[in-house]
């Protein structure tokens, strides 16, 4: 019997979220606990990688943090951003959030529509002389830094933030019924935060092959992945496992 759930997630901002509707529906407790949490480089540690930010004319954007921790991370340098520097953003939504630190219609923003880089590619080529930088994170794939070298575009990938566990208080419990995942990083906070973790009849449901992968190369039974055809999304698969397991 399930009853209480931790999602490891931040809470949603919506209360149209489909997670409160599942715990009203099936009247299950959901926690919302992130396993991890994301942090910015220092200046000192910036300057470690030897990269001028005013080199470059174009900035490439693949999420919120890349965007909070690059203005961060200029703000604490002392560098001055050009009005005549461009923005490339995978999704608008992404994109829409600049505005947070400059004013939208006065730069040159440019936005994919599903979120994948090769949206961009058209943009990309368009503004070949640009030299574009990439902010990442810690853990990043080489997918952006392909495409880049293979239409020979001058760019710079820069680590400007990292992913570290979100640890556990000495006096909070892992008292839950049911675990949900979603990243690798997620499964060695888990690991990192409770050495002595024994699953027995306690339900881990994760989203992503990499993730599921990551908690059984840890010894974890997954009983519930996401994404599937039949179940698109995290809260299709555990609206439906909860309704066949309670």
């Amino acid at each position: 019997m399930i009853k209480k759930i931790l999602v490891s997630q931040p809470k949603p901002a919506s209360n149209k979220s489909p997670y409160f509707e599942i715990a009203s529906k099936h009247n299950v407790e959901l926690v919302f606990r992130p396993f991890i949490k994301v942090e910015g480089l220092t200046a000192k540690e910036f300057r470690q990688q030897k990269v001028n930010i005013l080199d470059y004319t174009a900035v490439v954007f693949t999420s919120r943090n890349a965007i909070d921790h690059f203005f961060m991370l200029c703000k604490d340098l002392n560098v001055a951003i050009p009005e005549d520097m461009k923005y490339f953003c995978i999704t608008e939504t992404i994109a829409l959030y600049i505005q947070k630190y400059v004013q939208y219609r006065k730069r040159k923003v440019f936005f994919g529509s599903t979120g994948k880089i090769d949206d961009l590619l058209p943009a990309f080529t368009k503004h070949k002389t640009e030299k574009y930088l990439i902010p990442l994170s810690d853990v990043h794939n080489d997918e952006i830094y392909n495409l880049f070298e293979s239409k020979k575009l001058v760019h710079k990938e820069v680590i400007m933030y990292r992913t570290v566990s979100n640890d556990f208080k000495a006096d909070e419990k892992l008292d839950y019924d049911m675990l949900i995942f979603f990243s690798p990083s997620g499964i060695q906070a888990l690991l990192k935060n409770f050495p002595d973790f024994d699953q027995k009849e306690m339900v881990i449901g994760t989203f992503g092959p990499t993730t599921a992968k990551a908690a059984k190369d840890a010894g974890l039974r997954v009983d519930m992945e996401a994404p599937t055809q039949k179940f698109p999304s995290i809260t299709a698969a555990l609206d439906h496992y909860i309704k066949e397991h309670n």
